[in-house]
């Protein structure tokens, strides 16, 4: 900036109030700015102006994967609410992997940022990485909680749960449930919610279960059903699946073996509903019923609150705890 001042003719004063602030200039000015930037091909360090300022305009996020497009859209939508607050976002990815979650978390910790938002990986992260990066700076976990004091920003298991389990007794046989792995508090929040349910409306709960941690939901989902529909054992028709990806496994397995998958009990063999409306749940064969996770509003609300946060007022502001309410959205799968 010294050197562009210099070769410019304008004050440096003038330089910097310009960039951060185009607008704070007289329009003469900003027009002598813009066309020396052009003849000189200046670009600026935003890296450098950011570290400069008192307030960064910068914003960590880190999740599992960006090939999960529910995690996609997740920073898409933060990205772009980001933006309109006027900041830029730097995204990171753990690839489902302790390593390189700590390793994302310790890059954040390098940088000068105004906050983080992540969506952990919950039984494998790293805690102690975690609570530093709380201490050093605003922090928002989004999807899943882990146990730490930090704000917490997900879905309300309990009420989309019960919402399907509703659904899937009002309309025909009762379902079973197959579980996450465990990969985080979502599983263990979603088998408890599932058992409830099925306890107040009177109807026995079966859980199958799965022991794998891995993020391969489909994979494992496949598996498991190919497993109890060879067999022939499958302890009843309508499969209720805690997540939408662990249902598309389900359904892979169904189509192999031949069975019907409708919502209409006369015109198929089995019922299936998944969890979170995964942006291809809509595209399954047959299209997955679903409850909505409101994905938005967890991206607003995340920006939101480390928006209204400074170095200064973080350590006396109380932690958020938001957990938001899905709708069901009823397709041909069950």
């Amino acid at each position: 900036m010294e050197e562009f001042s210099a070769v410019s003719g304008i004050s440096r004063p003038t330089v910097s109030r310009y960039f951060n602030d185009p607008e704070s200039v007289r329009p003469a000015t900003r027009e002598r700015i813009e066309n020396a930037l052009s003849a000189l091909r200046y670009r600026p360090n935003l890296f450098a102006v950011n570290f400069n300022r008192k307030n960064p305009k910068t914003l960590a996020m880190i999740v599992p994967s960006l090939t999960d497009p529910f995690y996609a859209g997740l920073v898409e939508r933060v990205e772009m609410r980001a933006l309109q607050e006027g900041y830029w976002t730097i995204v990171l990815t753990s690839h489902g992997e302790r390593s390189m979650e700590a390793r994302a978390i310790q890059t954040i910790l390098s940088l000068r940022v105004a906050g983080a938002v992540v969506a952990p990986l919950g039984i494998s992260s790293e805690l102690k990485l975690l609570r530093e990066l709380n201490r050093s700076l605003p922090l928002v976990l989004l999807d899943s909680r882990v146990d730490m004091e930090a704000s917490f920003i997900g879905n309300d298991n309990l009420q989309s749960i019960g919402l399907m389990v509703d659904y899937l007794n009002r309309t025909g046989e009762p379902p079973c449930f197959f579980e996450m792995p465990n990969v985080n508090q979502n599983a263990a929040e979603r088998r408890q919610a599932y058992i409830e349910a099925m306890e107040r409306l009177g109807s026995e709960p079966i859980v199958i279960p799965t022991e794998s941690d891995s993020w391969a939901f489909e994979a494992i989902g496949f598996d498991q059903a190919n497993g109890y529909f060879s067999a022939e054992v499958l302890p009843r028709r309508t499969i209720l699946c805690a997540t939408d990806r662990t249902a598309f496994g389900v359904l892979a397995a169904a189509s192999q073996r031949g069975l019907r998958v409708s919502r209409v009990a006369a015109a198929g063999d089995i019922r299936v509903a998944g969890h979170d409306d995964h942006p291809l749940s809509r595209f399954a064969c047959p299209s997955l019923t679903t409850v909505a996770q409101n994905s938005e509003e967890m991206a607003n609300l995340a920006v939101d609150l480390l928006a209204s946060k400074d170095g200064n007022a973080r350590a006396k502001s109380p932690r958020d705890l938001r957990r938001l309410e899905a709708r069901l959205v009823m397709r041909d799968s069950a």
